[in-house]
């Protein structure tokens, strides 16, 4: 059998190409990534992960390190945050030949990807994604972002990294409940794009919950190389080839998981959120006359397997249908939805039915 390599690099090409750094001990990858030697270096995390950024801190040798400390989690996804943030950046003098660095999970990489988009129209940024969810979803692919009262992500540009290392010796730490969040991003990119998730997942699925197995190192690489596939092909979200959603694909499950965030205020994880919103979309597409029963069952086996929620009721539909509405997916006044008319095999359904939003709605909520 043939020994993991120490260090696996996955390319993103296109109009700016950089790597996705995957390994056991691989912080000090991050200076290379940072290319011809900035002056100035504004390290951004949650006051949490302070040993960790120390860690990353000491990498940079020769630099200027500026300290940016954001509120954990998604409350520092706000304008505030981002102002305050500038204003640091100014009153050190940070030009367009220095660069940001974030330090943590995805609320992190959205707003420091965000802060470095947009100070001075853009400064480079790599990312240290410190939780599964952002190793496969939040670092890779140049979305940036923050929340407005309407809804999660609704402010933002699109800003590649100058690279991203995913260090997993990080998940030692991670709790388990967030460890479990991250596998539903891994979750979907089976359904959309690699069926051998999924089998990995179904034939082991305690090891895919073991931070330091193989089996969860080819579950993060795999679901990285779906991501990166699919930002290639179409960065901005304007639509693939031959009927594929592009970018768009990587939304599945997000349209109902982001209007569940937001009526439970964010407690529950987007992870689980999104488990939750394919439970949903899975059954919309199988009433919608596009998915066999067999594959939308699959969704709650395989998302069960790994401890994730399948089941949801603690808002009423009409509060959720509300938010979907303004959605970032939506067109005018269209719902659209990602759906699958087989495994791997993701289409858009725009506008679907109200009876069928609601019948899929009860089967989440676990009436059906």
């Amino acid at each position: 059998m043939a020994e993991t390599p120490a260090v696996t690099r996955l390319h993103v090409g296109g109009a700016s190409p950089y790597d996705v750094v995957v390994g056991h001990g691989v912080l000090g990858q991050v200076p290379a990534m940072l290319g011809t030697a900035p002056a100035r270096v504004a390290v951004c995390y949650p006051e949490p992960l302070v040993h960790l950024a120390d860690r990353v801190i000491a990498t940079l040798v020769d630099v200027e390190v500026l300290r940016i400390v954001l509120p954990d989690g998604e409350i520092a996804k706000t304008g505030q945050v981002a102002i305050d943030a500038w204003e640091q950046l100014g009153a050190a003098g940070f030009t367009r030949s220095d660069a940001v660095v974030t330090v943590g999970g995805g609320a992190t990489t959205d707003m420091g990807g965000f802060i470095a988009a947009t100070w001075l129209r853009g400064v480079p940024v790599v990312h240290v994604p410190t939780t599964l969810l952002a190793m496969v979803d939040a670092a890779v692919g140049g979305k940036t972002g923050m929340n407005t009262g309407a809804g999660k992500n609704l402010v933002g540009s699109f800003h590649e990294p100058s690279g991203v290392v995913c260090d997993l010796d990080v998940l030692n730490s991670l709790a388990e409940p967030e460890l479990i969040a991250g596998l539903g991003e891994v979750v979907k990119c089976g359904f959309i794009a690699d069926p051998e998730i999924l089998t990995l997942i179904e034939r082991c699925p305690a090891n895919a919950l073991e931070p330091r197995s193989a089996e969860l190192r080819e579950l993060v690489e795999r679901a990285i190389a779906v991501k990166i596939a699919v930002v290639v092909d179409d960065l901005k979200e304007v639509g693939g080839a031959d009927g594929h959603p592009g970018r768009e694909v990587l939304n599945y499950g997000h349209t109902m998981a982001h209007a569940i965030e937001r009526a439970t205020s964010y407690r529950v994880r987007h992870g689980e959120a999104v488990a939750l919103g394919m439970i949903f979309v899975a059954e919309l597409a199988r009433l919608a006359g596009h998915l066999d029963d067999e594959t939308a069952a699959r969704h709650r086996a395989a998302l069960e397997a790994v401890k994730l929620p399948t089941r949801f009721a603690d808002a009423s539909f009409e509060e959720l249908l509300a938010t979907m509405r303004v959605d970032k997916k939506s067109r005018g006044n269209q719902l659209r939805f990602v759906v699958l008319d087989g495994l791997a095999k993701p289409v858009v359904l725009a506008g679907p039915a109200e009876e069928h939003l609601r019948a899929a709605y009860d089967h989440l909520a676990g009436a059906s």
